[in-house]
């Protein structure tokens, strides 16, 4: 999984942004807001990415399920896959596993813990804005888990 921290890296280099949307704006990955039962969904279909997101998530939330859908068109891109909060974070499944590396090195990025070497990773998470399961899968400048 240390090359998903590098495969990241290449992507914001490439397209000038770490915002999930623009990324996938950039990438010509289509997406769209949907009234969901789920929280998101990458799907490839006639040679296209697209990735749904559920309408009714917070701000954050999307930004949080449209980088594990990103993850997905990216290292995953023949793959249908589907984010359900409950279950995908704490899922053993490898591609999951995965894409939620590819979120958390997209979203909380290394600078924020260098330069708060004080805070927990639950800490670190709210201070980005998102929820600390994602700090699991956030990996040090080491290849390991920054808890």
């Amino acid at each position: 999984m240390n090359d998903i921290k590098k495969i990241v890296a290449y992507y914001k280099r490439k397209t000038g942004t770490s915002d999930p949307f623009i990324l996938a704006d950039r990438l010509g990955i289509l997406y769209q807001f949907c009234d969901l039962n789920f929280d998101g969904c990458y799907m490839f279909l006639k040679n296209h990415r697209y990735i749904f997101i559920n309408q009714n998530l917070s701000e954050s939330d999307m930004r949080l399920v449209m980088a594990h859908e990103v993850g997905h068109a990216i290292l995953h891109r023949k793959q249908n896959c589907y984010f359900i909060r409950n279950k995908t974070f704490f899922s053993m499944s490898k591609i999951e596993n995965e894409a939620n590396t590819f979120a958390a090195e997209l979203l909380i990025p290394d600078e924020l813990i260098s330069d708060n070497p004080g805070l927990t990773a639950d800490q670190v998470a709210r201070l980005a804005g998102y929820n600390a399961a994602i700090m699991k899968f956030k990996k040090n400048t080491t290849g390991g888990s920054f808890l």
